[in-house]
Formats: C-alpha cells, structure tokens, sequence
C-alpha cells in the first residue's frame, strides 16, 4: 500500500498576497473516510469558519486588545439575553456573566521580566478556565445540549459558541506573543479549519489506535484531525491546571468531522527534552488519577492525517520563512481536492467585509432553529 493518497488538498490564501499550499494524505482506511466526510463538506459548500482559523501568529492583527473588545460584546448579548424572559420561560434560573474581561485578566505584565522560566506575558489560566466553564454551562455537550442553549434566541447561541472561540484565539495569541519576546522561532501558530453544520460521526474501535501511534507530536506542517466536541481532553485539564472542570466537561474524542488542524509551529517531538520530560510529568498525572496511558479510548494524542508539502509549497521547510509568507495571506479563499474527480469550493466572504458576522449567523440560523424549544 502506497503511502499517500493520490487525493490531495490544495488551500489557496489571500491576502496581501496569495499563497497555495499542497496537502499529502495517508493512506489508511480512517483517512479516507475522513475524507469523504470533507468532500460532503465541500460540496454541500459549508461555510467556513474564518474568525476561528488562524491562532497564534503574535504579528497577526486580531491581538489581546481585539479579542477581549469582541468576547465582551458576546458577553453583552448573553447578559442582555436574560431581559427577554426566555430562559425564565424555559424554567431556567438567568444566567448572568458578572463581568467583562480586560487583556490583564488573562495575560502577566509585559514590565515583569520575560523568559522561560519568568511570569512576563504568561497566560493566565485562571481567566481562561472560568471563561470555558461559561460555555460548558450554556452549551453543554454536542450529544447533550444545555437548556439554556435550546430556549436561547439565534444571536444569543452565536454569542455562546463565541466564548468558547475567543477563549482559544485568545490562549495561541497570548502564547505567540509571549514566546516572539525571547524564542520567536518556538511561536506554536495553527490553523484551524472548521465548517457551520460540519456533520459529526462516531469513531470506530480501530480509529483509537492512531490516537497512539501520533501521541502529542507536532510536525511543521502536520495535518491533524479537529477535535468535534465540547469539553476538555485529559492533557488540557491537566495543561491548563482546570481540576475544577465542570461535570462532563472532561471528556476522550468520540466523534469526528471532515474538519482539521494544520501546525505551523516548529516540529516538537519527545525528541526534544522538554517535551520528553512535560510527556513523562502527564503520565504520571495520569496514573495518579487512575488513568491508563495504554487505554486507547482515552484517545491520548492526535490523529495525524497528513502532511504539508513545505518545500513545493514554500520553497522551504524553516519555519519563520514559512512564517513570514503566511502573515500577509491569513485567508483561506479556496480549498480543493484533487485525484479522482476534482471538488473545490471558493469561500469570498472576509473578516475585512462589515457583515461576516450576519453571513454566519444567517448560515448558523438553519441549525439553530432545529434546537429550540419554541
């Protein structure tokens, strides 16, 4: 069996410039259907996800100040929520978020000194964590949606879902801009490409094996399956020091989509010391909370689907020129696929048009109007 597909992806980029990146994908039976699930996508031309894509490039203009000024507007629409008498309705008790956010509550001061091992521009992980509880409470699960979430109106969900967004843009962007201070060639910037109305399906038995042969490896330019859930993975409780998770708010990958990661970060392996060393500190976090590392349906790692082919693409596989050609393109104008029969799909909408909020919303309504309880 060959080791690639003859399918491939190709991603076109816009933006000051325009960029066109090519896909090589594994040939294993969990790829390609994967695969078939992206192509149902593409041809049912799904709207993409692009004020969720791109996380982590510290030089990209949607900073700390940008994200905390947009969580605070869906915040207001939650809290504002609460005069409609809906969820009171619904025999829901108003749920009221008791505060906005500032860039100080979720990153340290850029005065205190900036290294490794030094507090300056450190995440915050207290903020983060109450701010995904937030969603958990008003989401719930994919498989078991919150009350709150059915009897809210269709810009009260998009609010919701946006807590949950904005929290994870706000984690890479923090991260990126604290590692472009002292160690700009260990920025972890990713893509992350996602569809409204991505159909879910289960993973089989056999899939939770890939889990282990990738664990936590991250290749420049590695493909990786998306995670489809709500909630927290074993490694990001014990990452993100959130022993206070809430109820089924910790759970392993049961489902899957057509939608995937791609690293841009410079390749990280147990190869490196201190990946060797934060993989054996997880382990024995986990056998202290009676968790099994050899349980495959923990689903501990990542799924690797494929891999970019940097040196085509780019010219090159160093990761800050490869940085460096992505800053000016962050937009996804057109993905196809290539090898049987071609599928391709154009996406024009940009985050620089005025109404990318209501073609979202708009495309959001269908299946938000399926899960109402009016």
């Amino acid at each position: 069996m060959e080791q690639f597909l003859k399918d491939q992806i190709k991603i076109t980029l816009s933006g000051t410039k325009e960029l066109t990146y090519k896909i090589k994908l594994y040939n294993n039976p969990f790829v390609l259907r994967w695969l078939q699930e992206l192509k149902n996508i593409i041809r049912q031309k799904l709207i993409l996800e692009k004020n969720y894509c791109f996380i982590g490039f510290a030089d990209g203009t949607r900073d700390l100040t940008f994200l905390c000024k947009e969580l605070n507007v869906s915040i207001k629409q939650i809290n504002d929520f609460n005069f409609s008498q809906a969820w009171q309705l619904a025999g829901l008790e108003p749920y009221k978020i008791e505060r906005n956010f500032t860039p100080t509550d979720f990153m340290e001061s850029e005065d205190l000194p900036i290294g490794r091992q030094l507090e300056g521009c450190r995440l915050k992980h207290e903020a983060c964590n109450e701010l995904h509880r937030y969603f958990e409470d008003l989401q719930g699960q994919a498989w078991n949606l919150s009350k709150y979430y059915y009897a809210a109106d269709n810009k009260t969900k998009y609010a919701i879902r946006q807590l949950n967004n904005i929290c994870h843009e706000i984690e890479g962007w923090v991260n990126a801009y604290r590692k472009s201070k002292f160690e700009p060639e260990w920025i972890r910037p990713s893509q992350i490409t996602t569809f409204l109305h991505a159909p879910r399906k289960p993973l089989q038995d056999s899939d939770y094996e890939l889990f282990k042969q990738n664990r936590y490896d991250r290749e420049l330019g590695g493909v990786y399956l998306h995670w489809s859930q709500v909630g927290k993975t074993l490694y990001e409780v014990w990452r993100d020091h959130d022993e206070a998770v809430g109820e089924g708010g910790i759970n392993a990958q049961e489902l899957y989509s057509g939608e995937f990661d791609i690293e841009w970060g410079q390749t990280i392996t147990d190869a490196n010391d201190f990946k060797k060393t934060e993989t054996e500190e997880f382990k024995k976090w986990l056998k202290d909370n009676d968790y099994d590392w050899e349980d495959p349906k923990l689903a501990l790692g990542y799924i690797k689907l494929g891999q970019v082919d940097l040196n085509e693409s780019f010219g090159t596989d160093n990761f800050l020129e490869v940085y460096k050609q992505m800053l000016n393109c962050l937009n996804i104008k057109k993905i196809k696929i290539t090898g049987g029969k071609q599928i391709e799909n154009v996406y024009n909408y940009s985050l620089s048009d005025s109404n990318w909020k209501d073609i979202q919303i708009n495309e959001l309504r269908k299946g938000y109007e399926s899960h109402t309880l009016r």
